[in-house]
């Protein structure tokens, strides 16, 4: 199913762009931040596709959506993103049926408590965290250019400022802790999205990544090996997805980012981030170790 735009051009929402003719694809859509990211753009009039590997989920996520926002537009889209192949069908069969993509938000992620591989013999966190994002937008690379002006949203964290690369140990077969991993994959989330708005330079596709905020979804529960009820009060103190969701969905639809492009956002706004992000070797390096790594898988 190819979708045109409209020879009616939609008037602007309050979010910012009009959306009514634009495809948004979120990937980890079925909850938490996801989920919120997803309904902002539904909300906004986008036809958005969820990205999920529940069908079930997925399902009560989408008709979720539609009823809260009465856009009906809201699709399902299934794919294991620790999958080399099966982000490829994805690709593929998105390609098919929708032919552009305006908005293309990575978000989907995940935290083991032991190390664990995919069978594409990947470190999990790796794959899904850093390499299906990778792979996802390379795959898109076409339909991104041709939607263009066209952007691409990947949810970092501050986590990432705590992180040290080490490429001699890239799957963390030597060591591995979860959440010093998780904050490698979100170093090397910032480091991608530079050197991917690097090479879409006059394109006019842009890409830029930003941390959520400390906000109460699964992986927040997880953050301390305290059991799991005294973990849930704690993390009541945490920002709800909506909030989570705000800065992500003010990079997809925002006017007054048109253009931005290679940057890092925390509250809607452009900040620095570590300096180990800015390293250009390392930017490059992990570009090509990461090409290698799918091209392999």
């Amino acid at each position: 199913m190819q979708l045109r735009r409209s020879a009616r051009r939609p008037q602007p929402t309050a979010y910012g762009i009009p959306m009514h003719d634009k495809v948004c694809l979120v990937t980890g859509a079925n909850r938490g931040i996801g989920r919120a990211i997803a309904e902002g753009l539904a909300a906004a009039g986008a036809n958005v596709v969820l990205v999920c590997r529940d069908l079930q989920a997925a399902q009560e996520a989408a008709a979720r959506i539609r009823r809260r926002t009465r856009n009906e537009k809201v699709h399902v889209m299934l794919a294991d993103l620790a999958s080399g192949g099966s982000i490829r069908r994805l690709a593929a069969a998105y390609t098919e049926r929708f032919g552009r993509v305006d908005v293309l938000v990575h978000n989907a992620g995940v935290v083991p408590r032991r190390r664990q591989v995919s069978d594409d013999g990947i470190e999990l966190q790796l794959a899904v965290n850093h390499l299906a994002p990778f792979l996802l937008t390379a795959l898109l690379r076409e339909c991104l250019g041709a939607s263009a002006p066209a952007r691409v949203v990947t949810v970092s964290s501050d986590a990432h400022r705590v992180a040290r690369l080490d490429f001699d140990d890239l799957q963390a077969e030597r060591r591995y802790g979860r959440w010093s991993r998780y904050a490698s994959t979100k170093l090397m989330n910032v480091l991608f999205t530079y050197e991917l708005a690097r090479r879409l330079e006059g394109t006019g596709v842009t890409a830029n990544c930003l941390h959520p905020g400390v906000i109460r979804t699964g992986l927040a529960r997880d953050l301390t090996p305290l059991p799991r009820s005294l973990a849930w009060l704690l993390s009541l103190g945490y920002g709800r997805p909506a909030r989570g969701a705000a800065t992500a969905i003010h990079l997809a639809v925002s006017p007054k980012v048109e253009g931005i492009t290679g940057q890092y956002f925390v509250r809607r706004a452009p900040r620095r981030s570590s300096a180990r992000s800015y390293d250009r070797d390392a930017q490059q390096r992990l570009w090509e170790v990461s090409a290698r790594l799918i091209a392999a898988g």
